[in-house]
């Protein structure tokens, strides 16, 4: 879109690492292009209201560091409406937007999927979630710092559980997806992982802590996606409390620790090329595709083919887990 004047960015659904790294890239391209950009606070919600502010240089001096979005996000009910996507549509026109720039997860590209079925604005998608579920890219903007933070977390947890001969289950996010829990466990040398792609064998659970127990072993740490299909950590110690009395157990959420802090030199970079990306994609005239990185290339993927993707455990990973919690 060699004519190309005026675009927006906007940051969607939760917040992760990253995303300021990711809203310089994006404004400095545009900048180097002679392009005005338009913030957005508030995601979609700041959308349907038009609170819109035009970003320079200096909105995003300093920022690469910091975690959180500069730009603020939300949810919106409204916006998932015909109604709501309108009204959004008339504030965007009324600004003279010609292209938006999303950063967001799978439900935030859906959103924008179902705006561009109906109106003619072009859009371009950043995959930013710490679950590391949207398929077209390895790695989404805020992983790679999520399971860093996990990890440092659960090595001070093995401190206390050690001192205290305990077991800790420790739960993390992964709603869906068990790509934090697993890189996580692995990292910190669980005994056990357990994650949404698969079922929870309690029996060798079980088998791991007689083990242990009886290799004298200073401690245990389980490792639990959220989403676990037995309920999370409390429902797993509450079975394994069942069955060994006299175990001294513990739980631990890490909750939205992971969400926040200063993002990995991996997502900063991540961050920083899938911005110059979307930009660059805009201006050979691409639209309404999602911005990823596939084994070092920049590939896009159409809106209307992003799904969930959720992680597939082979034989080589399952023998890692089983040969390292022995």
């Amino acid at each position: 879109m060699s004519n190309l004047k005026k675009i927006a960015i906007l940051t969607s659904g939760g917040d992760a690492p990253g995303l300021n790294a990711c809203i310089r890239a994006v404004v400095r391209t545009s900048i180097f292009h002679k392009l005005d950009v338009i913030g957005i606070h508030r995601g979609y919600e700041g959308m349907i209201d038009g609170d819109f502010f035009k970003m320079d240089a200096t909105t995003v001096s300093n920022i690469i560091q910091r975690g959180g979005t500069i730009l603020k996000s939300s949810r919106s009910e409204r916006f998932k409406t015909p109604e709501g996507r309108e009204l959004a549509y008339r504030q965007l026109k009324k600004e003279e937007i010609e292209a938006i720039i999303l950063i967001g997860g799978d439900g935030s590209l859906a959103g924008s999927k179902a705006f561009t079925s109906t109106y003619n604005i072009p859009w371009i998608g950043i995959p930013k979630t710490i679950d590391n579920d949207i398929i077209g890219t390895d790695f989404t903007i805020g992983y790679d710092t999520a399971t860093n933070t996990a990890m440092e977390a659960i090595d001070k947890i093995r401190d206390t559980a050690e001192s205290h001969n305990r077991i800790y289950f420790v739960e993390v996010m992964g709603r869906d997806s068990g790509f934090i829990a697993y890189k996580t466990g692995i990292s910190v040398g669980a005994e056990a992982i357990y994650i949404p792609e698969t079922k929870t064998d309690l029996q060798r659970l079980f088998s791991i802590f007689e083990k242990g127990w009886n290799r004298k072993k200073n401690s245990l740490i389980v490792v639990v996606a959220e989403g676990n299909e037995v309920g999370g950590a409390f429902k797993i110690s509450e079975k394994v409390k069942e069955k060994f009395p006299e175990y001294d157990m513990a739980v631990c959420i890490l909750g939205h620790i992971q969400r926040g802090g200063s993002p990995s030199c991996s997502d900063r970079v991540l961050a920083s090329k899938l911005g110059v990306s979307a930009i660059n994609a805009l201006l050979k005239g691409e639209k309404n595709i999602m911005i990823g990185e596939i084994k070092g290339d920049i590939i896009y993927t159409p809106l209307e083919k992003i799904t969930k993707k959720h992680l597939e455990i082979t034989p080589a990973m399952n023998e890692l887990i089983n040969v390292l919690s022995n």
